[in-house]
């Protein structure tokens, strides 16, 4: 694949800056480079030292986890930097466009608007699928992203794998980035799997959700070798903290904790959705492949507020499109599912 086609001319010439700790890979030496303060950080833990700028240790462990190399991968101040290179990396302003599938993730937006980038909208099908006619219709010469999440946020549920696979198929102005916020609690396999057959693919995955890191920001980006040496090329020269990293690599070595996690979840999300069929207020509960469901309710703004009212924090989905009168209830410890429902009749028995 000619990736030359999809990158800005600038950003394929660029010379990267080259940090420290590039010159030199070792951990152990007297460090006089990089203007660091050697008496320490004045806390238990020294972080007085640049932390590894391509996070090697933390990829080698991803590379066994995700059945991939480490060159395929790009670690990120959460997904959301990942989003915002890819766009500075292949899209000019005035001359490119993106396509979005709202209800979707709002930082695809977000990011294209910060950069002043054309966004092409197609709405999900009522059933909060694609509409890949009319994706198909809206590409033209001059598209050079489509973005899809699945499993969905808001909506939760996964798109149907063959409209993804028709999609790569037919558009060649681009990339398709898929995003797999959600994967671990989905029983989908991940795209990451197909990225020798599809170079023109780019997922994206989160620590934030699963492994419960949210805090520490990483996400993660995998693709084509040639699409991560430029998205390091580009990045920040120490966008993952030393701190984040050290955490991180912990946790990757505890892989029994995201499963039992992953375990818990699923059994509470079954729960959660057996007790709200009971309350004959909840029109529709939508399926979920997420740690999370989207519940179609009466009076839902009332109801969001209620719940605000009693510290019962909920996302309100109402004013998003295809969404109206809609609630988006991440899944909790089981005592805090059983308030919420509590909460609920309570609210509508009034």
């Amino acid at each position: 694949m000619n990736f030359e086609n999809f990158i800005l001319p600038h950003i394929w010439n660029l010379k990267p800056y080259s940090s420290a700790r590039d010159e030199f890979k070792g951990k152990e030496g007297v460090f006089l480079d990089a203007n660091e303060n050697p008496l320490g950080s004045g806390v238990s833990e020294n972080w007085n030292r640049y932390p590894d700028p391509l996070q090697l240790s933390i990829k080698d462990q991803l590379a066994v986890i995700k059945s991939c190399s480490t060159d395929q991968i790009f670690l990120g101040n959460g997904s959301d930097e990942a989003i915002d290179l890819i766009m500075r990396m292949t899209c000019q302003s005035g001359v490119h466009n993106i396509i979005l599938c709202p209800p979707t993730y709002g930082m695809y937006e977000v990011s294209a608007s910060i950069n002043h980038i054309e966004q092409r909208k197609v709405s999900l099908t009522q059933h909060y699928q694609l509409d890949v006619e009319g994706i198909l219709r809206t590409v033209d010469q001059n598209t050079r992203l489509l973005f899809l999440c699945s499993p969905n946020n808001p909506t939760g549920n996964k798109l149907n794998r063959s409209d993804i696979y028709t999609l790569i198929e037919s558009f060649k102005s681009g990339f398709i980035i898929i995003d797999e916020a959600y994967i671990d609690f989905s029983d989908e396999p991940s795209f990451i799997l197909e990225l020798a057959k599809y170079p023109q693919v780019i997922v994206m995955q989160t620590l934030s959700k699963a492994y419960g890191l949210a805090s520490l920001r990483l996400g993660m980006a995998f693709a084509h070798p040639t699409i991560i040496s430029l998205l390091n090329k580009i990045k920040p020269p120490y966008n993952i903290g030393g701190a984040t990293q050290e955490i991180v690599y912990k946790a990757l070595s505890n892989t029994s904790f995201k499963e039992e996690s992953v375990k818990t979840i699923l059994s509470e999300r079954i729960r959660l959705i057996s007790s709200l069929q009971n309350i004959p207020e909840v029109i529709q509960i939508y399926p979920s492949d997420a740690n999370f469901i989207l519940v179609h309710f009466k009076r839902a703004n009332d109801l969001f507020a209620f719940l605000i009212e009693s510290k019962l924090i909920t996302r309100n989905r109402s004013s998003v499109t295809l969404c109206e009168d809609s609630i988006r209830i991440t899944i909790g410890l089981s005592e805090e599912n059983d308030k919420l429902v509590d909460l609920i009749a309570q609210f509508y028995s009034v």
